[in-house]
């Protein structure tokens, strides 16, 4: 097969083109990293080695020179999980809003102790004039039911 007849793609020989990038220089090599896509990459949660990585950097490099754009991108990333969680909560799941009430709301499944909400205490011991009343009564409906020859 002659190069004349080559066609790009998979099987073919592909094209080469150029592009203008702008973006911070850094590295010794000078490359130039677009901040926008740094804080694009952090707001899908790429770690900072995947983003050093996919631009052949150094972590510290990419630390020193980007450490707003990927504190942004994760601030965004927060925001946007917040939202599908809130979305999710109001659309009926309430697994969701459990979990939401107990993490935005300092909600809790114990409750709050409050004084005034206590159980009145136990006691075992019977007031003496309370015990003599019931006997009283005790013996007078016994009376009357022998009265009646039940």
């Amino acid at each position: 097969m002659s190069e004349e007849k080559a066609k790009p793609g998979p099987k073919g020989v592909p094209k080469w083109g150029t592009i203008t990038k702008e973006g911070i220089i850094v590295g010794r090599e000078g490359r130039v990293v677009p901040p926008d896509e740094i804080e694009h990459l952090a707001s899908l949660g790429c770690t900072d080695r995947e983003i050093a990585k996919y631009f052949n950097l150094s972590e510290s490099t990419l630390r020193y020179n980007f450490s707003e754009y990927l504190t942004k991108g994760r601030h965004q990333l927060r925001i946007t999980l917040r939202q599908a969680q809130l979305r999710v909560a109001i659309e009926g799941n309430p697994t969701m809003l459990i979990w939401l009430g107990k993490n935005i709301l300092q909600q809790t499944d114990q409750g709050m102790f409050d004084e005034s909400k206590r159980p009145l205490p136990w006691t075992d011991s019977f007031d003496d004039d309370a015990v003599e009343e019931q006997d009283e009564e005790t013996q007078i409906y016994d009376e009357s039911q022998e009265q009646d020859g039940i």
